[in-house]
């Protein structure tokens, strides 16, 4: 085998990981938008990490079903909080969501702090491991994303605020064991603030482009440099999203003037 082929061998389940986080992450990034609630990605991201380390804590495998369901349910449960002070105190919500984040974060340390690996797993958990993504976790991440898409695109208007934010939950849940805290934050806002000002029937559609093509350009750059491959697609939608975003504002300016 060629140096080449073996990195394609790589590279070829860690796009598939990353074009499985941009189809569902690029519609909901539109509505975090919408609802002004630009962090709730992070602290449900850090609370399902949470039930992820809880269930590593009690020596529960990582990869196993019942680490699934504790990093669920602790998804949930946060989904749940956020969903009951959105409707007692919506003035808040943002600022709350801010503290379920630092509880979050800080309730990972506590039970990594006697851990030799802690660390190592806290890294992991929030830069992600993408280039490492197995067939089983891309198989249930493709189940539950058709899943969503077949809800989100035929039911969203129906579901409301509790389905949002279960529909939320369940799919960082499987994003953040990806492809890590940062590219879920990342993948969901991203394309949706360079998006914004495009009409909105081209919104979802210019953003998946942007996304994925993110995704290809950042894995491949990351292999021909030797550099961590979460941090260069950061940087990758960044650099893009901005391209579009002025371009996209350009024609807009355009339009109206004619």
């Amino acid at each position: 085998m060629t140096a080449f082929s073996a990195d394609l061998s790589i590279l070829w389940p860690a796009l598939i990981a990353g074009v499985l986080v941009a189809l569902s992450h690029v519609p909901l990034g539109r509505q975090v938008l919408a609802r002004g609630i630009v962090f709730i990605d992070l602290a449900i991201a850090q609370v399902a990490g949470v039930g992820v380390i809880a269930a590593h804590y009690v020596g529960l495998d990582v990869q196993g079903w019942m680490t699934q369901v504790a990093a669920v349910t602790a998804a949930l449960l946060g989904a749940l909080v956020l969903t009951y002070t959105e409707r007692k105190r919506p003035e808040a919500q943002e600022a709350l969501i801010g503290v379920l984040f630092v509880l979050a974060s800080t309730a990972q340390i506590l039970l990594l702090a006697n851990d030799p690996h802690g660390g190592e797993d806290l890294k992991d958990l929030l830069a992600g491991q993408i280039l490492w993504v197995s067939t089983q976790q891309l198989l249930r991440a493709a189940a539950l994303t058709a899943l969503f898409l077949l809800v989100w695109f035929r039911w969203r208007e129906r579901i409301g605020r509790v389905g949002f934010y279960v529909l939320f939950a369940l799919m960082v849940t499987v994003s953040v064991q990806l492809v890590g805290v940062y590219l879920v934050f990342t993948s969901l806002i991203v394309p949706a603030l360079a998006t914004y000002r495009l009409r909105a029937a081209r919104q979802v559609p210019v953003g998946y482009v942007l996304a994925i093509g993110s995704y290809v350009a950042g894995l491949a750059l990351s292999v021909a440099t030797d550099l961590p491959s979460s941090a260069v697609v950061v940087w990758a939608m960044a650099a893009i999203a901005l391209v579009v975003h002025v371009l996209g504002g350009n024609a807009g300016a355009e339009s109206k003037s004619r």
